[in-house]
């Protein structure tokens, strides 16, 4: 199995077991269904992101989203504005209290993380952990190179 093939393999194993399954605000007591904490997961802290771009990466029509964008509107993590250079367009702006919320969410459970890493001996927990922090570094070199939006992106959200 070459070294792509073993990480495309493994990663949704650890995904699997580790992803977080509660989408919540722990701060504002609201919850969030998953498809708004998949929303919130792809908009970039300053940049605004295009209704359109949204819909594609999470999978849903252009009616679906504006659905959620607008519940998600009314509880305060977004706000949606026209573009200025094309009003054809609408851009997603996350608010501070939706900027709050994603650098508190993460896709990943951390009791099951920690349960997982437990199941490590100690030089193993510890070349686990180095490997993921090498992958995550070079990840963030290879979206430098890629645009300022994924590179931001990437810096400020590892866990996407």
């Amino acid at each position: 199995m070459s070294r792509v093939e073993s990480v495309m393999e493994a990663v949704p194993r650890i995904l699997a077991v580790c992803r977080n399954h509660r989408a919540d605000d722990p701060a504002g007591g609201k919850g969030l269904t998953l498809r708004q904490a998949s929303v919130l997961r792809h908009l970039h802290p300053v940049d605004p992101t295009m209704v359109s771009e949204l819909s594609e990466h999470v999978g849903v029509t252009l009616s679906t989203m504006s659905l959620t964008l607008k519940r998600m509107e009314e509880a305060g993590y977004v706000r949606r504005e026209r573009d200025a250079n094309d009003r054809r367009v609408t851009n997603v702006i996350l608010t501070p209290e939706g900027a709050a919320l994603q650098t508190r969410d993460s896709m990943l459970d951390p009791h099951m993380v920690a349960r997982v890493l437990d199941a490590l001996d100690d030089d193993r927990r510890s070349r686990a952990v180095e490997g993921l922090l090498l992958l995550a570094d070079a990840a963030g070199r290879v979206a430098a190179r890629g645009g300022a939006h994924t590179a931001a992106l990437t810096a400020s959200r590892p866990d996407l």
